[in-house]
């Protein structure tokens, strides 16, 4: 209990947009720390995010949301190679099935080449399909965006929190904010611990919770909309279906119920669009899983629903106005984000460098750190290396000649190097090397996730959980079975 130190900066929110400014904020001599209530990085509306990096064609022209995806699409390519993250420009394709359907495309289309999209290109069905071999024969004109891409948003917030930590920042998660005070010259922050934190300038990227908190800064703000979407994915096996992320044409209230090759190597569909009450609900649904399944169909009929691995749902802040929404408070010394929907991926690192230049304006130093380094350490992902190159890792340390988890050939040496990077949980270690995400979900290697966790965190397995507080995985007479110290399969 008590007050920590003074930093010039505390960003709350620990999402791909949080680390995102949080990393820049890296770059220059300042005392920076992240706050994020959950137990792990990115696992807000970032952890069930699609993953779809947009062209910029969906937007309108002007808005803030059409300007920072066009910037922050072209930022990606040297983003993803300075941190290590898998990043796939694979394309995306809008299709149209009807004259309706079609007069609607080609108003994109016109938007796009308005919004400074490039490399856009209208195929007739015949062209089409030769790309695209698998999508529905009633398929009659497509818009092709090759500048579109996919991600995995949650390595990329990890990867971001990993780069700005090695570059001075702090990040603190498992603490919740519970008050918000300014007192002269700074902002008190208060979690759910009790302890008080300090800093001179906040930022609020608090996604769903960005509202509540502008509020107790004193902010009069509209509701962010809780917006839920139900994701199916799909065993590798059947990742050849499509190429290219698979578009209707965009609904009022979504951009629709997509066919998404995964940057891992899944397909997945969805999601759903449907708004809520309340901001906790991440139940999957028989209804969603048939409004997206049966629509899916329609755009690529070789979909079977036996391939289906796993299913999942997130909540996206929606904006009250349709765009995103930047407010401040406090002399321009508190930046609140809000409804930082699709395509808040995409945008975020542009998102990060417009929240920087409005914390300079109000007079945030600005001075470079000389030392600052860019790059993440390259991290070894066992199944994708050489023989030759798996040898040698193995050389040199043989915890990689362990494979843990045989879905996915993720070994013991990764999934300790997870935990050495921050992996707490079991989704931490999941979400960090992909071992559990494969067609058994878990259900060989979750046991020797644990072992491990226990092991190198020096705890108790009966104290490991699967995503923190209120998810332990073992009772005590599993205590027998989790004794010893390396896993052998």
């Amino acid at each position: 209990m008590g007050t920590k130190t003074h930093y010039d900066v505390i960003i709350i929110g620990g999402g791909v947009v949080g680390t995102a400014i949080l990393r820049a904020l890296s770059r220059l001599q300042l005392r920076t720390m992240l706050l994020e209530k959950a137990v792990e990085i990115g696992w807000g509306t970032t952890k069930a995010n699609s993953g779809i990096v947009h062209a910029g064609f969906h937007s309108e022209p002007g808005l803030w949301k059409t300007k920072l995806s066009i910037a922050g699409n072209r930022m990606f390519d040297r983003l993803c190679d300075e941190l290590d993250v898998p990043f796939w420009r694979n394309g995306l394709m809008m299709v149209a099935r009807t004259q309706e359907e079609e007069n609607i495309l080609r108003h994109y289309y016109q938007q796009g080449l308005e919004n400074g999209v490039t490399g856009m290109e209208m195929l007739d069905g015949e062209a089409a399909h030769h790309l695209e071999p698998n999508l529905a024969p009633e398929i009659s004109l497509a818009l092709r965006a090759p500048s579109g891409a996919v991600i995995a948003p949650f390595e990329l917030a990890i990867a971001q929190a990993e780069n700005a930590i090695a570059n001075g920042a702090e990040v603190h998660t498992g603490l919740a904010v519970t008050d918000i005070s300014h007192d002269e010259d700074r902002f008190i922050i208060t979690t759910d611990d009790g302890d008080t934190w300090t800093a001179t300038y906040l930022v609020n990227s608090a996604g769903l919770f960005a509202d509540d908190l502008a509020r107790i800064c004193g902010l009069d703000v509209t509701p962010i909309i809780p917006r839920k979407g139900e994701e199916y994915l799909f065993d590798q096996r059947v990742s050849d279906l499509v190429t290219h992320t698979i578009f209707p044409v965009p609904t009022p209230t979504s951009k629709g119920i997509l066919v998404i090759p995964t940057a891992e190597g899944n397909l997945m569909i969805g999601p759903t669009a449907l708004e809520l009450p309340h901001k906790n609900d991440l139940a999957t649904t028989a209804q969603g899983f048939d409004e997206i399944f049966s629509f899916t169909q329609k755009l690529v009929p070789r979909l079977n629903r036996r391939d289906i691995i796993a299913s999942f749902a997130g909540i996206r802040a929606g904006s009250p106005t349709g765009d995103f929404i930047f407010e401040t408070s406090h002399g321009g010394k508190a930046v609140h984000l809000l409804g930082i929907e699709s395509p808040g991926l995409t945008a975020a690192p542009a998102i990060a460098e417009h929240v920087c230049q409005m914390l300079a304006e109000a007079g945030l130093p600005q001075s470079e750190k000389p030392e600052f380094n860019p790059r993440r350490p390259k991290v070894i992902r066992f199944k994708e290396l050489s023989d030759a190159q798996k040898e040698q890792v193995i050389r040199e340390n043989p915890l990689y000649a362990h494979v843990v988890c045989r879905c996915e050939t993720i070994t013991e040496g990764e999934i300790v190097d997870a935990i050495h990077r921050g992996a707490r949980t079991v989704d931490g270690v999941k979400f960090r090397t992909r071992a559990g995400m494969g067609r058994c979900q878990g259900g060989f290697c979750t046991p020797h996730v644990v072992k491990i966790l226990a092991r190198e965190l020096g705890v108790s397995p009966l104290e490991i959980t699967k995503r923190g507080n209120g998810s332990r995985l073992l009772v005590a007479g599993a205590k027998e079975f989790l004794k010893g110290g390396k896993v052998h399969d």
